[in-house]
């Protein structure tokens, strides 16, 4: 019987994270060769068999019933994206797999959006499956990278963070966006195990970055919603702007993410100043973004 490897891996790391003590067992429960809990108190945890729990965990075909994996989720204290991501994985391999799809594509009224946006200084952009940069606003390409310029297979955000020396010395913060990128980037996995395409992104990052390999080996996930980054900036210097990110309507796997910050302050200044000095191609030149509008 074929082994779930991805689910045998993320059980055995949300389990090594638990803290014996929280649950009592700091005393009782002896030497202990590993961190965390062992499968035995997971299972108690849980209210499943030790037999039943093991087999899981090592990623046996068994297809759970959803108040089993209920039960196990709450025992591994997840939180909602890591619960939808435990169900994810322990769906059948045939179930999750995904019959080929045409490239996704950007609505007309989107792009529009995207260059309204530009009136307000907020750079934008949207992000597709495996992490694509589908378009991006005048205001996007002059903040993070002119993806637009780029040869279409290379416009992902992932690609950029890890395999672009811009991308590090934009952000401050690198280490932290690059593991949170991985994060996000295991979503989609989940999603989608059969994704030739995000296969083959994994496989190229995995070689090219050690960062990258650790973490995901990690197999820590997150769905972006809202937060801060800090840019060190080659042409205005430092600036803190605040990130949305919106589920689009027309498609449920294309988010896009809105930068903003308060008018009348250095960080809002330094947008206008980027747009003034900016990339002035115009937001919706499809001839360059090769992708077709519905």
């Amino acid at each position: 019987m074929a082994s779930n490897a991805d689910l045998k891996e993320f059980l055995r790391s949300r389990r090594a994270r638990l803290r014996p003590e929280e649950f009592g067992l700091g005393e009782t429960a002896g030497a202990r060769r590993v961190p965390g809990l062992r499968r035995e108190e997971l299972a108690a945890l849980a209210g499943v068999s030790v037999d039943y729990y093991v087999r899981l965990e090592q990623g046996r075909n068994l297809n759970p019933s959803e108040p089993v994996l209920d039960a196990i989720a709450r025992a591994l204290r997840l939180d909602d994206t890591e619960r939808a991501h435990l169900f994810d994985l322990a769906r059948p391999r045939e179930a999750r797999r995904r019959a080929p799809r045409r490239p996704q594509q950007v609505a007309r009224a989107t792009y529009q959006l995207l260059e309204t946006l530009d009136e307000a200084a907020a750079p934008a952009f949207i992000v597709g499956r495996r992490m694509d940069v589908l378009a991006i606003n005048r205001a996007g390409r002059a903040l993070i990278c002119d993806f637009n310029a780029l040869p279409a297979r290379r416009r992902n955000y992932a690609r950029f963070i890890f395999l672009d020396d811009n991308a590090r010395a934009l952000h401050p913060d690198w280490a932290v966006i690059a593991a949170e990128t991985v994060a996000t980037l295991r979503v989609d996995a989940g999603r989608h195990p059969d994704d030739p395409d995000l296969s083959a992104l994994v496989g190229e990052l995995s070689v090219r970055s050690e960062d990258f390999r650790r973490w995901w080996a990690d197999h820590q996930v997150l769905a972006r919603t809202s937060g801060t980054k800090r840019f060190r900036h080659p042409t205005v210097g430092d600036l803190t702007i605040t990130y949305q990110a919106l589920t689009l309507p027309d498609d449920a796997e294309q988010t896009m993410f809105v930068y903003t910050a308060p008018a009348g302050t250095p960080d809002r200044n330094a947008l206008h100043l980027l747009l003034l000095g900016g990339d002035e191609a115009h937001p919706i030149d499809q001839r360059r973004r090769g992708i077709r509008t519905v």
